[in-house]
């Protein structure tokens, strides 16, 4: 499925985004990132969610990941897998020159927690608290960088804005006849077996997680994490968990997103788990996409995170 980009470290998003309160996050927190010497010399002053003003005394170097709080948020602790809005500012450590920085006049940076190609903040952020501000200090590889061309430490000043669970929260419901077969791993990545038959030819949905949260509608952005498959042969051509970032996708029928998908999500809560199977009239028809032949039928497992307002 075609979505809106993920907004990692790039670019804002458009719209503030908001999850239940009442959503549940782990209860327990084990980071193996804590305060160092690099990361304990870097001061920022100015409010949360503003431009910084970092100072730190230069080289700044460091051969691991490190955590130091600048200002303690009293939020939710995030673990891995979690989702998060930041702004971020990034500096050379070498010379303390600012080398990126978010965006700083929209709301923040979506970004999921756990192992990724930048590990210093998806990693170095689990168990830091919402509404904090931290820094970290890594080395080249923590920053995205091939250390065997980038030899500097680079410092990430992150505001902590907001958070969302990892996985949907909803209650167990019952799954419906003739549906595929759904189980999920502790981490709420969904395996799905596909019924040895003809695929219906309407659209179908089965909540299979009732949660409480606020309903969604049409035109919205909603925080994601899926998987998608096809009904002829059970393959994966698309899921977030396997890329390990969530993705916020419109709820507005497009090129983008397929009728069938936003059908299927409206009128659904915040927090529930959804499996919608679209017929070819509703996904991509004869059209098809990237990894689904013409007149395919679609399975997609939604875990529905969060939703701009």
């Amino acid at each position: 499925m075609r979505t809106l980009p993920v907004l990692l470290l790039a670019a804002g998003i458009v719209a503030s985004l908001s999850s239940c309160a009442t959503a549940p996050f782990s209860q327990s927190c084990d980071s193996m990132v804590g305060p160092g010497d690099a990361s304990s010399v870097v001061t920022a002053t100015g409010k949360l969610g503003s431009i910084p003003t970092v100072n730190f005394p230069t080289p700044v170097v460091t051969k691991k990941l490190e955590r130091s709080a600048l200002i303690a948020g009293d939020g939710q602790s995030l673990a891995a897998g979690d989702v998060a809005i930041i702004k971020y500012t990034l500096l050379n450590g070498t010379t303390g020159e600012v080398a990126s920085q978010g965006d700083y006049t929209g709301p923040g940076q979506l970004v999921t927690l756990g192992e990724s190609a930048t590990p210093a903040v998806t990693v170095g952020l689990e168990c830091a608290t919402v509404g904090s501000r931290v820094a970290i200090a890594t080395n080249a590889s923590g920053a995205g960088q091939d250390p065997n061309k980038v030899s500097d430490s680079f410092v990430f000043v992150v505001d902590v804005l907001k958070a969302f669970p990892g996985k949907a929260y909803g209650t167990p419901q019952i799954p419906q006849a003739g549906m595929p077969s759904v189980v999920t791993a502790p981490n709420g990545a969904p395996g799905i077996t596909v019924p040895k038959e003809a695929p219906p030819t309407s659209l179908r949905v089965n909540v299979l997680q009732e949660a409480p949260g606020r309903v969604l509608t049409e035109g919205e952005q909603v925080v994601v994490k899926y998987t998608a498959v096809l009904w002829s042969d059970s393959s994966v051509f698309d899921s977030t968990w396997t890329g390990g970032q969530a993705k916020v996708v419109a709820l507005t029928p497009s090129d983008k997103v397929t009728k069938g998908f936003v059908k299927g999500l409206v009128g659904q809560h915040v927090g529930s788990q959804v499996l919608i199977v679209i017929p070819p009239d509703e996904g991509y028809g004869s059209a098809g996409s990237s990894g689904v032949p013409s007149g395919s039928t679609l399975i997609y497992v939604v875990d529905i995170l969060g939703t701009a307002k």
